[in-house]
């Protein structure tokens, strides 16, 4: 059953993002992204050699998925913006994961700075993902300002505490008509699986694998849960009850 995932006018058939950063080595990341199978790789702008040295991430993975260059580390909108056009200048794309941070300890969005950074960079002919909140209020503002989808946080970067907040994440699901990417937060494959099951388009992962003990491995588990919980979106689950519903018919049973 052909279910493209359609992204900045554009068609995958992966539904999983991966993160570049965080692997023991380059090789890492190579072996991992091919048991992902993985079409979009997030680099960082900052890990990007702007003189043509050729032994970079961008570099190791140019060729082999789309690029996706991010604005890690940003703290402003007018940092954010240079970092995006310096990223289309050295990579030739203009697609960017925009990040806007607020806070150095939990890592979250600043949300007006971010606004401002999406709003200049959609003007400017980017195609805009931005890593927000799970706030269904910003995620409809970054929509309406033109971003080609919301990438809202299920837990903090880095935790792997997985989904905290299902219920706003629903929310933002159910009144955005643009592609939601589940960001951030993702622990182990069950995460993605569920994430994918309430109506998220796709999930990007970079810690929960880089960071596994066999991230390969863990690579390998995330396309499935990521193409078993796409499948269970589409099947649709059965409505959840306080009292048990027996699957077989009462009549007929011995002594009635």
């Amino acid at each position: 059953m052909e279910d493209p995932f359609i992204l900045g006018g554009e068609r995958f058939t992966s539904r999983l993002l991966m993160g570049s950063g965080g692997f023991p080595n380059q090789q890492a990341v190579l072996d991992a992204l091919a048991a992902s199978g993985a079409e979009i790789v997030t680099v960082a702008i900052r890990r990007i050699s702007l003189a043509g040295q050729r032994e970079d991430t961008a570099s190791l993975l140019d060729g082999r998925c789309r690029l996706l260059p991010n604005t890690a580390g940003c703290h402003t909108a007018r940092d954010a913006v240079l970092t995006a056009q310096l990223a289309r200048d050295a990579l030739g794309t203009n697609w960017i994961k925009l990040e806007v941070i607020g806070d150095r300890h939990t890592l979250y969005p600043d949300v007006e700075e971010l606004l401002a950074a999406a709003g200049e960079l959609v003007r400017g002919g980017f195609v805009v993902l931005p890593y927000c909140n799970d706030d269904p209020i910003t995620c409809r503002k970054l929509a309406d300002l033109g971003c080609a989808a919301v990438m809202p946080l299920a837990a903090p970067i880095g935790s792997g505490m997985g989904l905290l907040n299902r219920y706003n994440l629903e929310l933002i699901r159910a009144q955005t008509q643009i592609p939601v990417i589940l960001d951030a937060g993702i622990g182990t494959a069950s995460d993605a699986a569920i994430a994918l099951e309430i109506g998220c388009d796709a999930v990007l992962v970079n810690s929960a694998i880089a960071k596994a003990r066999r991230p390969v491995m863990m690579a390998a588990a995330m396309r499935q849960a990521v193409a078993a919980g796409r499948l269970a979106w589409q099947a649709g689950r059965i409505p959840q009850r306080r009292h048990a519903e027996p699957s077989s018919p009462e009549t007929g049973l011995i002594g009635t």
